[in-house]
This record gives structure tokens, sequence and C-alpha cells, in this order.
């Protein structure tokens, strides 16, 4: 039982969830809530990143479920808590690390533009049996009409509102001898420094330098590809004067399949088989991802219970890089029981059956009744009685608890 939820309820996933869960979670809202992506959402973006660093620590885990979120920020009697300062320092570290959206972090090497991430829904089947997938995206593309200068010969110029630095410095009172220097970035240039003269714009860009252009990527699905796999196309993303072009980073992300549920190399689904079934013997078919059909049967006398194991070896998920080798297909079992039978066909399974075990009943013994109970059903009926009791109650005191007596006057 954990202290709270805010932090499971930021990813949507439930106190129980596993790693992998978590992790689904946080890059499928980390991706759509990013300020590169939704300015607007930053305090969104904060608040998932700090669900998700205390959450895949093992340690915060246990001290959040123990104590909350105060428990956190006051560290625990133990130590390890507290947040991160910087929510893009997370992100950065969950997609790979260094620069997963062209930030630098301190890398070494010519400057680049931001890498960009697109996530790829795919199917079970489609990393079962591998696919090419066709994205169309639109990125920045350096002006072929002026070349990535914005304009004519002699177009660019210094900014003369920050001077070329890019940077606007304001100086602001606090009080009485108290001054502020605040640094911001410059609204006129955007922070390059240099601005374009508007009468020799080029037309085509319109002083922008690039142009936004439609770009179709041919993603190689392979065997045995895995939810969160990241196919990065080198050098294909945002074009800027004076950078290197970043990555785009391709992120998969898999569909959930109505039979099989993916467990690493392994594939695992539940199967319903009748009490005959279970008690007598099974014959079944199973279609695979991969549209072939298997015939799986147990032998006479062999009894399946509801919560069995079986598996089939090779008929997993294939390795990636090496799709030759497979994991295991692990079937759950469920025996379905009829809702009732007849009396002589209940007196016959009796006779065939290992007999029931008789209890020892002492002479002073009461008999009871067995009746059906549905938990929803009991808890409206409470509900409807405690409202009935309050209504009563209610009638009793607005007529000073004697009901339907009236005062005769003469």
């Amino acid at each position: 039982m954990v202290k709270e939820t805010k932090f499971y309820d930021l990813l949507g996933v439930a106190p129980a969830a596993d790693d992998n869960a978590l992790k689904k979670a946080y890059r499928k809202l980390a991706m759509k809530y990013h300020p590169d992506k939704n300015p607007e959402a930053g305090e969104k973006f904060k608040e998932i990143s700090m669900a998700y660093e205390t959450l895949s620590n093992p340690e915060k885990r246990r001290l959040y479920d123990q104590a909350g979120e105060q428990g956190i920020k006051e560290g625990g009697s133990g130590g390890g808590g507290g947040f991160s300062s910087n929510p893009m320092d997370i992100f950065d570290m969950f997609f790979g690390g260094g620069d997963p959206f062209g930030r630098g972090g301190g890398r070494r090497g010519p400057r680049r533009t931001k890498n960009l991430v697109h996530q790829l829904s795919v199917s079970l089947e489609d990393m079962y049996n591998g696919t090419v997938r066709k994205l169309a995206l639109q990125k920045n593309v350096i002006c072929d009409s002026c070349d990535g200068i914005g304009g004519k010969a002699g177009a660019v110029q210094k900014c003369p509102n920050c001077r070329g630095t890019g940077m606007q410095v304001r100086i602001q009172q606090l009080g009485p001898g108290m001054m502020q220097q605040i640094q911001s970035m410059c609204q006129e240039c955007h922070g390059e420094g240099e601005r374009v003269d508007p009468k020799l714009r080029c037309k085509k860009c319109n002083g922008r330098k690039v142009n936004r252009e439609r770009k179709i990527l041919e993603v190689s699905v392979d065997k045995g590809m895995e939810d969160g796999q990241k196919v990065t196309f080198s050098g294909e993303g945002d074009q800027e004067p004076g950078l290197e072009p970043g990555d785009i980073i391709i992120v998969l992300d898999e569909k959930a399949h109505s039979l099989y549920k993916r467990n690493g190399s392994d594939l695992v689904m539940k199967m319903d088989i009748s009490l005959t079934e279970a008690l007598t013997g099974m014959r079944k078919t199973i279609k695979t991802l991969d549209d072939r059909t298997l015939v799986i049967q147990t032998v006479k006398g062999e009894v399946i219970k509801t919560g069995d194991l079986k598996q089939v070896q090779g008929e997993g998920m294939p390795q990636y890089r090496n799709p030759f080798e497979k994991g295991r297909l692990i079937i759950q079992f469920n025996v379905v029981f009829p809702n009732n039978l007849e009396p002589s066909v209940a007196e016959a399974l009796a006779g065939i059956l290992p007999p029931a075990e008789e209890p020892m009943i002492p002479d002073d013994h009461d008999e009871v009744d067995l009746n059906d109970f549905d938990p929803e059903t009991d808890r409206q009926n409470q509900n409807h009685r405690h409202q009935y009791e309050e209504d009563e109650e209610g009638h009793g005191h607005g007529h000073g608890g004697a009901p339907g007596v009236q005062c005769a006057s003469q």
C-alpha cells in the first residue's frame, strides 16, 4: 500500500507498474510535453520528469511509497532523497545520453542543430516479421535561392538593438541603492546577433535562411526489435547555416496485441479451455504472428488447472540481429467451468471422479444456507439502505420529532 499516488497518476501507471511500464509511459509523455514541441507545457514536463526520476530509482521509489512526495523532499532518514534540478538531464539520459535534442551537454566537436525525435507505432507482427515503414516529416533545409545567407549580398547587418551580442541587458531597481541586472535574448534578432535588411531579403525564405520541406524516411524495423528501440538517421536533422545537421531519431512504440504479450524474447498468451478438456485432454490450434498454425495437445490422463503454464520452444520472438534464434511461446491456461449441472450428470460424475472427502460432523451443529454473493450488488444495497435511513432522520427532525401531529384551534 502506497502513501500517495500522485507520481503514478502523472505517468498514468498503476502503483504496481514495473520498470518497462514506467519507461514506456515516460517516453510518450516526455516527447509530448517537451518544451521544444510544446512550449506552453514547461511545468507539466517538469512534473513528469520529477515523477519518473523518483519512480525509476528503487531507493527513491521505496521512500516515496512509504512517505510520499514530502518524504522525497526531506530525503528520508537514510538519505538518497531530493530531486534533480534540471528535468532536461533526465530526458537526455533517458534518450541515450549527451545530446538527444542537440543541446550539446559539454560534448566536443562541431556545433550541431537539435536532433529530431519522432515516435513510430509498430505492431507486434512488424517486430516479429520485420518490415519497412515510410514516415513523412517536416525539416529545415538551407535555402537554395540565397545559399543560407538570407538575402542579397550585403543584406546581413549587425543587430543595432543588441550590437551583435544576441543578448539584451536590462537594469531593474529593486529598492534604494539596490539594482538587479537581467540578461535576456534579444527579441529583435532572436539571439543571432544579426538581422537581414528587409529591402534585400530573399523572397523564397523571407530572410529566414532556411525553408521548411517535407522529408520521407524509410524506417527498417528489423526482426526482434523491441519497444522503445531507436533507429537513427545520422545528419538528417534540421539544417542551419554554420552548423552541422543533427540526427533524426525514430523511437519504436509497440502497439498492444489482442492475443500475445511480449516478455523479452518470449511471447505470453492466455488460453481458455473447458472443464472437459482440462480433465480428459485437449487439442487446440494457435495462429502465429507469421500466419502459421500450431497444434498443441495434452495426453490422456493429464489434468490442466487454472493458472498452469506450458511452453513451446522456438515459437517466441526472434532475437534482434539473430532472427533464426527464437524465444519461447508461454501459454497460461484458464479452465472455464459450466454454470450448473443436471443432478443426474452430477451423480454420474461423482461415480467416475475420485471420491470426495466426507467431513466429520458433530451431533451439535447448525445447517445453514449457502447463497451467491455479488460485491457490487451488495455495495449498492448498502448505499440505498444508508440513503433511506438518512431520509427518515431528516423527516423526523423537520417535524420536531413528532411527524403527523398537528395543533387543533377552536
